[in-house]
């Protein structure tokens, strides 16, 4: 029997650490579990398909404790350590394995366009689409999720 892959859609807006960990994990299992996969990242998110951008990612605690001097960096601290503690990859491991499970990073145009980002910041493999483009693809989506 020919049957049609399921599909799964992603949307990653945020460059932070609680941005990054959702789409690329639940983009990796869902390419695990036969699905063709896709991540989307825009505004923010955009930065994490840049060269360099994983490094930049940090955690910023919710509330008033994020506005504390210095609060960023030792949360940002404490949560790596806690990933590795837990035998999570980080996130230059993360997006190496999705791109090995075959899950597609597109760029938003309109993100890329209004960023002023040159195609050759981006890393290698990611595509660069439209919003119409990545609806086109994420309206025939089994799942589609905003991270």
């Amino acid at each position: 029997m020919n049957q049609e892959v399921e599909r799964a859609a992603f949307i990653c807006s945020r460059d932070t650490l609680d941005g990054a960990y959702p789409a690329l994990i639940l983009g990796i299992n869902a390419a695990r579990q036969g699905m063709e996969t896709k991540i989307f990242f825009t505004f923010m998110g955009l930065n994490l398909v840049c060269k360099g951008g994983l490094d930049k990612a940090k955690f910023y605690p919710p509330g008033f404790m994020g506005a504390i001097p210095g609060m960023c960096n030792l949360a940002t601290s404490m949560m790596k350590s806690k990933a590795e503690k837990a035998n999570v990859p980080d996130l230059a491991d993360l997006m190496e394995m999705a791109q090995l499970e075959g899950v597609e990073l597109i760029a938003c145009r309109m993100t890329v366009d209004m960023m002023e980002v040159p195609p050759e910041k981006l890393i290698d493999g990611v595509k660069v689409w439209t919003a119409e483009e990545f609806l086109k693809y994420a309206k025939d989506a089994k799942l589609c999720l905003f991270t």
